[in-house]
Protein backbone atom coordinates (compact mmCIF):
# COMPACT_ATOMS: atom_id res chain seq x y z
CA UNK A 1 0.00 0.00 0.00
CA UNK A 2 1.46 3.50 -0.84
CA UNK A 3 0.95 5.83 1.56
CA UNK A 4 1.88 9.53 0.45
CA UNK A 5 1.83 13.44 2.25
CA UNK A 6 2.24 16.27 0.64
CA UNK A 7 3.59 19.44 2.14
CA UNK A 8 4.55 23.21 0.73
CA UNK A 9 1.83 24.51 0.31
CA UNK A 10 0.89 27.85 1.10
CA UNK A 11 -0.40 31.43 -0.18
CA UNK A 12 1.63 33.56 -3.05
CA UNK A 13 1.64 36.36 -4.91
CA UNK A 14 1.27 36.61 -8.55
CA UNK A 15 4.67 36.15 -10.08
CA UNK A 16 5.86 34.36 -6.94
CA UNK A 17 7.12 30.56 -6.47
CA UNK A 18 6.21 27.45 -4.51
CA UNK A 19 7.93 23.88 -3.66
CA UNK A 20 5.26 20.95 -3.00
CA UNK A 21 6.53 17.96 -1.46
CA UNK A 22 5.19 14.79 -1.30
CA UNK A 23 6.97 12.17 1.00
CA UNK A 24 6.30 8.39 0.35
CA UNK A 25 6.25 5.23 2.38
CA UNK A 26 5.09 1.48 2.14
CA UNK A 27 7.22 1.30 -1.46
CA UNK A 28 10.30 2.39 -2.52
CA UNK A 29 10.29 5.48 -4.65
CA UNK A 30 12.26 4.00 -7.31
CA UNK A 31 9.10 0.98 -7.93
CA UNK A 32 6.67 3.98 -8.45
CA UNK A 33 5.96 6.27 -11.28
CA UNK A 34 3.90 9.53 -9.49
CA UNK A 35 2.56 12.66 -10.45
CA UNK A 36 0.87 16.00 -8.90
CA UNK A 37 -2.47 16.63 -9.59
CA UNK A 38 -5.23 19.48 -9.02
CA UNK A 39 -8.29 20.58 -8.72
CA UNK A 40 -9.98 24.29 -8.22
CA UNK A 41 -13.28 24.89 -6.75
CA UNK A 42 -15.88 23.70 -8.70
CA UNK A 43 -13.66 22.15 -11.16
CA UNK A 44 -12.63 18.32 -12.51
CA UNK A 45 -9.00 17.15 -10.89
CA UNK A 46 -6.36 17.50 -13.95
CA UNK A 47 -2.70 16.18 -14.27
CA UNK A 48 -0.56 18.84 -13.46
CA UNK A 49 3.08 16.92 -14.07
CA UNK A 50 4.10 12.97 -14.10
CA UNK A 51 6.87 11.20 -13.38
CA UNK A 52 8.14 7.24 -14.62
CA UNK A 53 9.81 5.63 -12.54
CA UNK A 54 12.91 5.66 -15.15
CA UNK A 55 12.76 9.77 -14.67
CA UNK A 56 10.88 10.67 -18.03
CA UNK A 57 8.45 13.49 -17.16
CA UNK A 58 5.13 15.09 -18.85
CA UNK A 59 3.35 18.39 -18.59
CA UNK A 60 0.01 19.40 -18.71
CA UNK A 61 0.06 22.73 -21.19
CA UNK A 62 -0.66 24.91 -18.19
CA UNK A 63 2.30 24.08 -16.27
CA UNK A 64 4.67 23.32 -19.18
CA UNK A 65 7.87 25.91 -18.94
CA UNK A 66 6.58 27.12 -15.75
CA UNK A 67 6.25 23.52 -13.31
CA UNK A 68 9.40 20.91 -12.44
CA UNK A 69 8.39 18.13 -11.20
CA UNK A 70 11.64 16.04 -9.76
CA UNK A 71 11.63 12.56 -7.76
CA UNK A 72 14.83 11.90 -5.13
CA UNK A 73 14.52 7.96 -4.36
CA UNK A 74 16.80 7.91 -2.06
CA UNK A 75 14.79 9.75 0.39
CA UNK A 76 11.24 8.92 -1.59
CA UNK A 77 10.33 12.32 -1.88
CA UNK A 78 8.68 14.00 -4.94
CA UNK A 79 8.77 17.31 -5.54
CA UNK A 80 7.20 20.33 -7.55
CA UNK A 81 8.85 23.35 -8.06
CA UNK A 82 6.08 26.30 -9.10
CA UNK A 83 7.33 29.22 -10.64
CA UNK A 84 5.73 32.47 -12.29
CA UNK A 85 2.24 31.46 -10.52
CA UNK A 86 -0.80 32.81 -11.53
CA UNK A 87 -3.98 33.27 -9.36
CA UNK A 88 -5.25 30.66 -12.47
CA UNK A 89 -2.96 28.36 -10.05
CA UNK A 90 -4.79 28.48 -6.92
CA UNK A 91 -6.03 25.00 -6.62
CA UNK A 92 -6.06 21.84 -3.93
CA UNK A 93 -2.63 20.21 -5.15
CA UNK A 94 -2.15 16.06 -4.81
CA UNK A 95 0.05 13.68 -4.70
CA UNK A 96 -0.76 10.46 -6.90
CA UNK A 97 1.40 7.76 -7.31
CA UNK A 98 1.62 4.01 -8.33
CA UNK A 99 3.55 0.97 -8.22
CA UNK A 100 4.46 0.76 -11.98
CA UNK A 101 7.13 2.04 -14.58
CA UNK A 102 5.41 4.49 -16.90
CA UNK A 103 2.50 6.51 -15.86
CA UNK A 104 1.20 7.57 -19.34
CA UNK A 105 1.44 11.30 -18.95
CA UNK A 106 -1.89 12.66 -19.46
CA UNK A 107 -3.53 9.42 -19.41
CA UNK A 108 -2.63 8.45 -15.68
CA UNK A 109 -5.40 7.56 -13.97
CA UNK A 110 -3.58 6.73 -10.11
CA UNK A 111 -4.62 4.12 -7.76
CA UNK A 112 -3.51 6.01 -4.62
CA UNK A 113 -3.42 9.63 -3.45
CA UNK A 114 -2.31 11.82 -0.86
CA UNK A 115 -4.75 14.18 1.45
CA UNK A 116 -3.71 17.29 -0.74
CA UNK A 117 -2.18 21.09 -0.09
CA UNK A 118 -3.58 24.22 -0.81
CA UNK A 119 -2.10 26.75 -3.24
CA UNK A 120 -3.55 30.04 -3.33
CA UNK A 121 -2.39 32.86 -5.71
CA UNK A 122 -3.43 36.47 -5.62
Amino acid sequence: HVQLVESGGGSVETGGSLRLTCTTSGYSASTLCMAWFRQAPGKERTMVATIDNDGGTAYATSSAGRFTVSKDNAKGALDLQMDRLTPEDTAMYYCAADPRRYCGGGYYNPNYWGQGTQVTVS
